[in-house]
């Protein structure tokens, strides 16, 4: 391994080729280079980030391009750049790490480690020089580098408290599978934490934090709590309409760096907007908002359109830079517009959209609807704004477009995918669900081994052992395939992953699954994932499916593992329930899942009906399965052995493993479906 030279060419991630041309003599992470920093007796300064990361360009161009710095970083350390979404694992470990050294996380993540990888310090964005009251990246490289090589005494002792401490983070507290009127009250104990006059959690910046709004929407509804549905309503309105928006091009910015929604940090992440579409699908269900439609099909236009890649599946990200400037891309002056408007248009865009001569955001206009109001205007004035935006994203296409990282990541995906699928359903868009499906047989085709998963694919290479993230979402994707389609294919595909769950993530002493495979030679401590962050967690995940799996096919051994993984970390939830709304709606499906299952031929115009009928309604807990003419349910599901009346499409519906009588005619299942959905208050 010859650590004199920068060593990202031959990789795949875009993040790391950005750097292939830095006097920093950077390594890819790999068991080679943390021998070689062994035999080198050097230390590591390992630096996390990621494509679109806008604070990672800035250090770069400070400091990684410095041929000053570089020589230092040469000359003192073994350098390791990492792209945290290749290796999430990774990054949560060393972001904890550094949670543990009492410093806030985030990107890019700058951390000092031992030859074997032990973390012992480290911090974030460093300026080149001493400013915003952080010290500067050449006094840090030289006090770091003295500190390992004249104080290994005191270099130990912080490694050892350090490991230790990642180490409880793993330790579980047991307690109780939560009961749904427990669930019901962390619920409502959740508006504490909001934001009753913006939406969203208080203070800024605000995240969309898509896993809790969805909580807090189940818990609305359930519970008939008004209060509690408005804040999460006022949460959607403002997000749609405020500048955190793609008002021209669709889909939603990472997070507003303000309290009001307005100015984004500029990024678009893949797993952001596939949340949001999937909570915006389940809010229109009940509102039928029409702001929600609008931008649910607007943003999954701008996934179709500017997110995939050849062979169907979707790219990660879009940078929050372009031409060295955040922003940029997205911004517009008012005298731009005036160029591509008529002066009628422009002042009615104009004051749709808060744009004026001074800007809103250091003299530039961030496009939003925030200030000419949360609710979409007449279908005249509609029309016109909208031939508007097409004309001025026209012309934006013109510009210098931000950086697109276009690696194929396997739970980000499998996200999308399952957006897709219930969107489609709900608002009868066939094409969506075909590309839901050439995305999920691209991840299968690609990352798929036998039953294992690889987690990232670019330039014609998987590679990177899948994650817990990536079975858990994969399995929900399948899982919303086959209640779709009926298809066995899918179901088969869930149930081949859970048990890959179970060999892999297990962890047999304690409980609950750990975040990489056992076969993770290169960490030093394997976390295991249960709170809910920008992605929901993979245990609260895993126990959803384990759940669904439960009601879909009966089997004991899904309950066993869900209420199992639930428990070993049921005596943290007390405390930490706002994050861990992803463990919470698992527990809600074990206890209160609807199975529904529809006797018709495949393709049939009655299986289409009864299962458009089903779709149509909100049923978070739904356990769908469409039976054709030459199948049967499992012999441990309630309604096993069920038949046809008088040879009709049939529909039976089970709750608490009783049936109900056969459903033969279209309006009495949608009537009973209604009563299902309005009656889903805590029993």
């Amino acid at each position: 391994m010859d650590l004199g030279r920068n060593n990202l060419g031959q990789e795949t991630s875009p993040y790391l080729l950005q750097h292939q041309t830095n006097p920093v003599h950077w390594q890819p992470w790999s068991p080679d280079v943390l021998a070689a920093a062994a035999a080198a007796n050097k230390p590591i300064l390992l630096s996390v980030g990621y494509a679109a990361c806008h604070w990672c360009h800035v250090m770069a161009h400070e400091s990684f391009e410095d041929e000053g710095i570089a020589a230092l970083m040469n000359n003192l350390f073994v350098n390791i750049k990492l792209d945290r979404e290749e290796r999430p694992d990774l990054d949560a470990l060393y972001q904890n790490a550094l949670a543990l050294l009492g410093q806030q996380g985030g990107w890019p993540l700058t951390m000092f480690l031992t030859p074997k990888g032990e973390p012992f310090w480290g911090g974030t964005y460093f300026p080149k020089h001493a400013k915003y009251g952080r010290p500067g990246f050449d006094d840090v490289l030289k006090s770091i580098a003295n500190i390992y090589n004249s104080e290994p005494e005191n270099v130990a002792h912080n490694v050892k408290q350090i490991n230790s401490a990642l180490l409880r983070l793993n330790t579980t507290r047991s307690g109780d599978v939560p009961l749904p009127e427990t669930i019901d009250e962390f619920g409502k104990s959740c508006l504490q934490m909001m934001d009753l006059s913006n939406g969203g959690t208080k203070g800024a910046p605000k995240f969309p934090q898509p896993a809790l709004l969805s909580f807090l929407w189940r818990s609305a509804i359930r519970t008939q709590d008004e209060t509690l549905k408005n804040t999460v309503l006022l949460s959607l309105d403002r997000m749609a309409q405020g500048g955190i928006y793609d008002h021209l091009g669709g889909g939603f910015a990472r997070y507003s760096v303000d309290d009001q929604w307005l100015v984004p940090h500029f990024e678009k992440m893949l797993y952001d907007n596939a949340q949001l579409i999937d909570l915006l699908t389940d809010a229109w269900r009940i509102t039928k908002n029409p702001l929600y439609a609008e931008r649910i099909e607007e943003s999954i236009g701008w996934i179709l359109r500017e997110m995939r890649v050849s062979g169907g599946a979707f790219a990660a990200s879009l940078d929050a830079d372009s031409e060295g400037e955040e922003g940029r891309f997205y911004v517009w002056d008012q005298a731009k517009i005036r160029k591509v408007l008529s002066e009628t248009d422009a002042n009615l865009f104009e004051r749709y959209y808060d744009v004026s001569p001074d800007g809103n955001w250091e003299g530039h206009n961030i496009l939003n609807r925030t200030q000419s109001g949360l609710s979409l205007g007449d279908d005249q004035t509609e029309n016109a704004l909208a031939d508007m935006r097409q004309a001025l994203l026209a012309k934006r296409d013109e510009r210098v477009r931000p950086g697109w990282d276009d690696k194929v990541l396997t739970d980000w995906n499998a996200m999308t995918i399952a957006a897709l699928c219930d969107a489609a359903m709900v608002f009868r868009r066939s094409e969506w669900l075909d590309y839901a499906r050439l995305a999920y047989n691209f991840v299968k085709r690609n990352l798929g081994q036998d039953d294992t998963l690889l987690h990232s694919y670019r330039a014609g290479r998987s590679q990177h052992a899948g994650m817990l993230e990536d079975y858990a979402h994969m399995i929900r994707a399948a899982l919303r395939l086959f209640e779709i389609s009926g298809s066995a294919a899918y179901l088969r595909d869930a149930e081949n992953w859970a048990e890959q769950v179970e060999t892999q993530f297990l962890d047999p002493r304690l409980g609950g699954y750990f975040q990489s495979s056992i076969d993770s030679s290169d960490l030093v401590v394997r976390s295991k994932p249960v709170t809910d962050g920008a992605v929901p967690s993979g245990n609260g995940i895993m126990v959803q499916n384990l759940a669904k799996l439960y009601a879909l096919t009966g089997k004991q051994t899904y309950q066993t593992r869900a209420e199992t993984t639930i428990a070993c970390f049921g005596g943290r939830l007390r405390d930490q329930f706002p994050n861990m709304t992803g463990l919470l709606l698992g527990a809600e499906m074990l206890q209160n899942s609807v199975q529904i299952v529809i006797l018709a031929p495949f393709g049939s115009e009655e299986m289409y009906g009864f299962r458009r009928a089903v779709f149509d309604q909100y049923l978070p807990q739904r356990a769908i399965t469409i039976i054709g003419n030459d199948q049967d349910l499992p012999a441990e599901h309630p309604a096993f052995g069920k038949q046809k009346i008088d040879g009709k499409a049939t529909v039976y519906i089970c709750q608490n493993m009783t049936c109900s009588a056969p459903i033969t005619d279209l309006d009495a299942l949608k009537s009973q479906l209604q009563d299902i959905a309005a009656n889903q208050v805590t029993n």
